[in-house]
């Protein structure tokens, strides 16, 4: 299923195809409600998939902004 969201870092719409369901959809729109986790009901996404449904940024954004930073100590 094709799913868009807006990035929460840079305000931009991006759409991956995800192997989910409308009721799954539905459940985590009311995860709160419901006190469910997106892990319980997308188990079998990848880490960086439910990233992308519960913030909007993409694999390739999120390398794009972490993996330059240098990092002080």
């Amino acid at each position: 299923m094709l799913v868009t969201k807006i990035s929460a870092l840079s305000g931009k719409e991006a759409t991956m195809e995800l192997d989910v369901t409308a009721e799954q959809l539905d459940r985590f729109e009311n995860r709160v409600k419901n006190r469910e986790y997106v892990q319980t009901i997308f188990p079998h996404l990848r880490g960086e998939e439910r990233e992308f449904i519960l913030t909007g940024i993409t694999p390739a954004e999120w390398e794009n902004t972490f993996s330059k930073q240098e990092i002080e100590y």
